[in-house]
């Protein structure tokens, strides 16, 4: 009889709502609680809330099976208590499964989907720097993931994603389209943009990636597919994709477009920071009893030696400047708390990537057992509502400007990476000219941490690399 880990393994399901963690690999574990997040962490986004909406049976019956599966004696989705719409449909899912599924409540607050921060409200266990939640008995899943899950145990693969466009566009949408859609047709669907020259965000507004700014300055209208715009045409949607955002090319914004040059980032780290500890203040790590102090590490910028080959091992502050080690890169430091407009975690990610794969860095938390983890007293009274958040960054109008509808695209082409997940990318198994269906394994796990590939339309395929194009031309 096929398991439950090998109809997601060949199903090619990976974590939707976050890096692609193979999910056959991630519930390969016996815990005592299965946490369903459904938190919606990034403004603007609206992909969880629809799926609760119009999949709620879906989700929970994935849910019971998975806990069955991991012998959980516990299952939480956890929803925000501001959607109220959600709660009910998912209560009403319950009701009529029979299922022992319960609904947790969370507090409106950023970023109340991370990882950590949803295992703490919910269950009360702190799980420990750059541990992850199996340390604690519990394992997470994005409702999207769910949705996947539900549909690898009747043997269909994930060939299809939810997003949400979102931002600066004619009409914010929730879209449903076959992975390896191009960018460009996912905004045109939704009207375009009127704006001259934006900004394109891959994911949320906090944790997204920008596209660059340069390549983007055409303007894209419904029914015209601007092909000098490279940076749009050439992205498209993986099984990753969490949305799509449109922002003004200029604005209140800066903080986290990732556009200040790392010289010039920590110049100023080095001449602006006063030490108020806002930063660390208002750390959701930090506040869950993480040794993560970004004050710290940006008083450390004083004294390093940037002619240093690794400035950053050389620095006599090493110690705390392996604390970035632990950072979630949520952004509530540059974009919220910091009052001079500095930016602690790029300063983070420079340091993080200096640390990265040396030995001081693998053994940065060995201690982490050592002493118990308290989180701080007043951390309910220093969640962040979202709201707030888009105020300080000038995005206020977009967030108050809601995803409605829904619209499913069925694109001629298609152009999808074999890495959409981490790990090894997956082993192409077909050739350019070779006709191909919807569903089709296209490209085979390489190795443990891999996840396979599936055709998201029917065609022929015309490349063959680190993506395979399939159009439906000739097909």
């Amino acid at each position: 009889m096929t398991s439950l880990l090998d109809r997601v393994r060949d199903a090619g399901v990976v974590g939707a709502g976050g890096a692609g963690f193979p999910t056959h690999i991630k519930l390969d574990c016996k815990v005592e609680v299965l946490l369903v997040n459904a938190a919606e962490c990034e403004p603007l986004l609206a992909t969880d809330k629809y799926l609760l909406n119009t999949h709620p049976d879906e989700i929970v019956e994935a849910a019971s099976a998975v806990a069955k599966h991991v012998s959980a004696n516990k299952i939480h989705i956890a929803i925000k208590a501001v959607n109220e719409k959600e709660i009910a449909s998912v209560r009403g899912a319950i009701a009529h499964l029979g299922s022992s599924v319960e609904i947790f409540p969370l507090d409106n607050y950023y970023p109340a989907g991370d990882e950590q921060m949803i295992v703490y409200d919910v269950t009360g266990r702190v799980v420990p720097p750059s541990g992850i939640p199996l340390d604690v008995g519990v394992v997470v899943s994005n409702s999207s993931t769910m949705w996947n899950i539900y549909h690898a145990l009747s043997g269909r693969p994930v060939t299809h994603k939810f997003l949400t466009v979102a931002g600066e566009v004619a009409r914010p949408t929730v879209l449903k389209v076959p992975v390896g859609t191009s960018f460009s047709e996912c905004l045109n669907a939704c009207g375009g943009s009127g704006l001259a020259r934006f900004k394109i965000i891959d994911g949320g507004p906090m944790m997204g990636t920008v596209l660059n700014d340069s390549e983007i300055n055409s303007e894209i209208n419904p029914g015209r597919n601007s092909e000098r715009n490279s940076a749009i045409n050439s992205k498209c949607v993986t099984k990753t994709t969490s949305g799509i955002i449109v922002i003004p090319a200029s604005g209140n914004f800066d903080a986290c477009t990732h556009d200040t040059a790392t010289r010039k980032m920590l110049n100023r780290a080095k001449s602006a920071c006063v030490q108020c500890s806002f930063c660390t203040e208002l750390c959701p790590r930090h506040l869950i009893g993480h040794p993560l102090r970004p004050h710290r590490i940006m008083r450390c910028m004083a004294a390093m030696d940037f002619a240093a080959e690794n400035p950053v091992l050389e620095s006599p502050a090493l110690e705390t400047l392996k604390e970035a080690l632990i950072c979630s890169e949520c952004g509530v430091c540059e974009t919220f708390a910091c009052p001079m407009g500095l930016s602690p975690r790029q300063v983070n990610k420079y340091v993080k990537k200096l640390l990265a794969g040396v030995r001081h860095a693998k053994n940065a938390n060995e201690k982490k057992h050592e002493a118990p983890l308290v989180p701080d007293e007043m951390r309910k009274h220093r969640k962040i509502a979202p709201p707030k958040i888009m105020a300080r960054m000038g995005l206020q109008s977009l967030y108050e400007k809601k995803a409605e509808g829904f619209v499913e695209l069925s694109p001629d082409r298609v152009r999808i990476p074999v890495k959409q997940h981490i790990g090894a990318p997956a082993r192409p198994l077909v050739n350019v000219g070779d006709r191909v269906s919807l569903g089709q394994l296209i490209a085979e796990a390489d190795g443990r941490v891999s996840a396979n590939v599936h055709a998201s339309i029917d065609g022929v395929v015309v490349e063959v690399g680190s993506v395979i194009e399939i159009t439906k031309r000739g097909a």
